[in-house]
């Protein structure tokens, strides 16, 4: 099996991707395409044009291979979007066309699941937002009567394209159900879905682990495409738990920060994290562990907004620099809803320093909010975190990745590749070639640099992160309900 390959498809909101990935975890062959985004298009999309779409890639990517190399893909899975569904017919057509997870539209709709759910279930994800399937499916029903009166089957973004490459329709998996509203812990989708908001049971699918092996690539398309007729098609992804794949923190204890626009944090418990403030919500790991993870506001937008054209320079400066002692949250849009909830806050950062300074606070800033995450994580779990692997624009700097490992007192892993097409093909790979997920993912992910913590500055940062937490409740932003 030294020669097996394994493809994964991202399906974005703004682009399709394929990666072609090897036993050693190395991309043997990529490709794509984006989409030509307008307004509408973050409301509904076309499947049919994705499907046009995800073909030309899949020949892309496929005709960089040699003709030895293609006898050799065993199998294809598929990430895509988390919330966003589509109503099927009974011949497996879409009587509209996809409803975006950043559709608007279900807000009524939206609270009416969250009360329900939070009447009727006990555990499990009850927090229903406009962004989430659930909410969509009732908001369709409700608003096309006529359309919903032939609905044969509710399925994924990812489903569709799974579907489209084995003719399977009928699943689906852990993570693209959560915000369908499937009890993850009794593994079973609640009789309130059906009794109380009129989705019918027959409407749902059935739902399998992610890697779970539910056919094989259509024979007309195997064909068409030079591949082997025993390639596997497994169940999905979602894009987030993708990402998280492909940068390792698939075991327990084992946790993924990544800081591009927004940070997002995203880990493997052995028990189901329960959050009272719904700060964190849960997936299933496909071994069965738990996935939690939560997304805050603040992120590594303020570096392109005010630092963007002299960024080498200021990344120098700040290894000189640290730690700075100062307080600061750059924060650009108002409002954080992870690691705490504070519908009102803002950014703040010190005055009369220079703009290295500012930068290197700045930085330091967004490490104390990913710390406070995991001290609240730790809390809530009683579980440890082990190490920390990285993600996003913020990875690419090493006085950052330096700065967030000192702070944590955690070491940081940043992985080669990271991408959701690099996850889904080790999703793909995880049960066809490998025991399960967690031995795929140890085999195919390779990491880029390991940072370690400097013992050194840790009384620093421990008395500078003091300071933090106290700027930040006398702002009202966290309290003792928070922690």
């Amino acid at each position: 099996m030294d020669e097996a390959y394994f493809i994964g498809i991202d399906l974005g909101t703004q682009g399709l991707r394929v990666v072609i990935l090897d036993m050693k975890g190395m991309i043997a062959a990529q490709a794509e395409q984006g989409f030509v985004l307008s307004a509408e298009m973050r409301r509904e999309q076309d499947p049919d044009a994705w499907w046009a779409i995800c073909q030309t890639c899949l020949s892309k990517a496929i005709g960089q291979l040699l003709p030895e190399q293609r006898k050799r893909i065993r199998a294809i899975a598929v990430d895509s979007t988390s919330g966003t569904v589509i109503p099927m017919d009974n011949a497996y057509r879409p009587l509209h066309p996809a409803i975006m997870y950043s559709d608007q539209r279900s807000g009524q709709q939206a609270k009416h699941c969250t009360a329900v759910a939070r009447q009727y279930q006990k555990h499990g994800f009850t927090g229903f937002s406009t962004s989430t399937g659930l909410a969509k499916m009732v908001w369709f029903a409700e608003t096309f009567p006529e359309k919903a009166a032939h609905i044969f089957q509710w399925i994924h973004a990812a489903d569709f394209i799974t579907g489209k490459l084995c003719g399977v329709w009928h699943v689906t998996d852990y993570t693209n159900v959560l915000k369908s509203g499937y009890d993850l812990l009794q593994l079973t989708w609640p009789n309130y879905i059906s009794d109380v908001l009129n989705i019918k049971k027959e409407w749902l699918q059935e739902v399998q682990p992610s890697g779970t092996v539910i056919g094989k690539l259509g024979a007309g398309l195997a064909q068409a495409l030079g591949l082997p007729a025993d390639v596997a098609v497994t169940t999905g992804i979602t894009d987030g738990c993708a990402s998280q794949v492909a940068s390792g923190a698939m075991k327990p204890g084992q946790w993924n920060t990544t800081i591009g626009t927004t940070l997002v944090i995203k880990g493997v418990s052995v028990k189901e994290v329960t959050d009272p403030l719904n700060r964190l919500y849960n997936h299933r790991h496909p071994a069965g562990y738990w996935m939690p993870g939560g997304a805050g506001n603040i992120g590594a937008d303020w570096v392109s907004a005010g630092f963007k054209e002299r960024l080498k320079h200021y990344n120098e400066a700040a290894a000189s620099l640290t730690p700075t002692g100062k307080i600061a949250y750059p924060l650009i849009q108002k409002g954080e809803r992870f690691p705490f909830l504070a519908p009102e806050a803002q950014g703040f950062g010190p005055e009369d320093v220079s703009k290295e300074e500012l930068y290197t606070a700045n930085m330091e800033g967004v490490a104390f909010g990913e710390r406070y995450a995991y001290e609240l994580i730790r809390s809530l779990s009683g579980e440890n975190i082990e190490a920390v692997y990285t993600a996003g624009g913020a990875s690419n700097s090493d006085s950052w990745l330096q700065i967030r490992s000192d702070i944590l007192q955690k070491p940081l892993c940043k992985m080669k590749y990271v991408s959701g097409a690099v996850g889904a093909a080790i999703v793909a790979a995880s049960t066809t070639c490998f025991r399960d997920i967690t031995e795929a993912t140890a085999a195919l992910t390779q990491a880029e640099k390991w940072v370690t913590p400097r013992a050194a500055f840790k009384q620093q940062y421990d008395d500078q992160c003091g300071l933090f937490l106290e700027a930040m409740r006398e702002r009202g932003f966290i309290n003792n309900m928070d922690s």
